[in-house]
């Protein structure tokens, strides 16, 4: 029998406990080579109200791999490898059989003892196809059974000093596990990292790089944002967006490719922008403009935050409809709050230059207005904020499960719409 769940039927059962009231959260964090390239993603899960979890090792073991078999593993991390944590109890037990062994990391806990059952229970993991990764990780007696086991280790950058990692890194010489720095936040933290020899970061790194004070917005940027200010119109004027269209190389021929597609069938060729702009229709290019320029905004940046980008876009295009806000004007919004990280230029510096009113341009540089609380909740979620993300569903009274299939669909849509950027 198939162990399937749909979305809807996985969301209505992961929003409900045991005595049908809590709700459980879901994040991801994205784990990242030296290229910026998405190597997987560690899997963060909340269980009611509370941030913390309050019960046994056991109970709260137990609920893991409920979420996550509720979730679906393959859809939460885009079918990467998904790190999940595990106490001593998950390890030793049989419940982490549910969990696939080809895309499954076994991230085990800086709390559990390295014990024989611990050495026995790992070996046989391993034997089964999973992989290791030793969390939070410090040198302890007994500790180098697991260091041979170990397909990962994770070094806490904010807790751990240059000094400490050298001793440390000097400790694991010749092992052939990939060292992955974790809470590395600035551009600074992951130069260190890299130098010192990890080849995995987690952290929010790239989405804060070094910005560039006093920078101007490139010519052929600002042409794209006028796109996009033209897009947001009800009624389009079709000359002046084929106009702006035609300064834009890119956009011209993602544009002609589409119109001439298979897709549409058409009879002759389409030569034109113009023409091509009546064929694809006015509803199909606003989408296609809006991927195709935030993919030209994002060049030579990690892909991952195109990803985000695609992700907020969409998230706060449908979580509109439950705070009574314009659905295109959050989905440009939540696209383009990114574009410090992209562009390299502070968000104070590029408001004035997007084509946004002014409630939306102060939500964009932080301000706490009513037309930011998609965003807000997305942005604690990805931070797992759990204390955030309450306080925008109290304020302006969410209903957490609606956010959460909201959630979904995003991740879904931001993966279909990366394949055809």
């Amino acid at each position: 029998m198939s162990t399937t769940v749909s979305a809807s039927e996985g969301h209505l059962k992961a929003g409900e406990s045991e005595a049908g009231t809590s709700i459980r959260y879901v994040a991801r964090q994205p784990i990242m080579d030296l290229r910026g390239k998405v190597h997987a993603y560690e899997l963060l899960f909340r269980n009611g109200p509370s941030a913390a979890f309050f019960g046994d090792g056991e109970r709260a073991s137990r609920t893991m791999i409920d979420n996550t078999v509720l979730f679906g593993l393959a859809q939460l991390t885009s079918g990467l490898p998904a790190f999940i944590n595990c106490t001593e109890n998950i390890l030793t037990s049989d419940l982490i059989n549910i969990l696939p062994s080809s895309t499954t990391v076994l991230e085990v806990l800086e709390t559990v003892e390295p014990s024989d059952i611990v050495i026995k229970a790992c070996r046989d993991l391993k034997v089964a196809g999973y992989k290791l990764a030793l969390d939070d990780f410090v040198w302890i007696p007994g500790i180098e059974r697991l260091v041979e086991l170990a397909d990962y280790i994770k070094v806490d950058f904010l807790i751990s000093g240059g000094q400490q990692r050298q001793e440390l890194l000097h400790r694991l010489r010749g092992t052939t596990a990939a060292l992955l720095a974790e809470k590395v936040e600035t551009q600074e933290a992951y130069l260190e990292a890299r130098d010192e020899g990890f080849t995995l970061m987690q952290g929010y790194y790239f989405c804060r790089p070094v910005l560039m004070e006093n920078r101007e917005v490139p010519a052929n940027r600002l042409s794209q944002l006028e796109i996009l200010r033209l897009l947001q119109d009800e009624t389009v004027d079709p000359y002046q967006l084929a106009q702006q269209v035609k300064q834009d190389v890119s956009l011209t021929y993602r544009l002609l490719r589409l119109a001439n597609s298979p897709v549409w069938s058409y009879q002759q060729e389409v030569h034109s922008v113009r023409d091509a702009l009546i064929v694809v229709g006015e509803v199909n290019f606003r989408r296609l403009a809006a991927v195709a320029i935030a993919s030209e905004l994002n060049a030579g940046q990690p892909p991952e935050l195109l990803r985000m980008a695609f992700v907020r876009a969409r998230f706060c295009e449908l979580a509109a409809g439950f705070c009574g806000l314009n659905r295109t004007e959050q989905y440009l919004m939540g696209m383009l709050s990114l574009l410090p990280a992209m562009l390299r230029v502070p968000m104070k510096d590029l408001s004035p230059s997007l084509p946004f009113r002014e409630e939306i341009r102060r939500a964009l540089e932080g301000k706490q207005v009513p037309e930011r609380a998609p965003l807000c909740w997305l942005e604690g979620h990805d931070q797992v904020d759990w204390a955030a993300c309450d306080m925008v569903v109290e304020r302006h009274g969410l209903n957490p499960p609606d956010l959460l299939l909201c959630y979904e669909e995003a991740l879904q849509w931001a993966e279909a719409a990366l394949h055809f950027a």
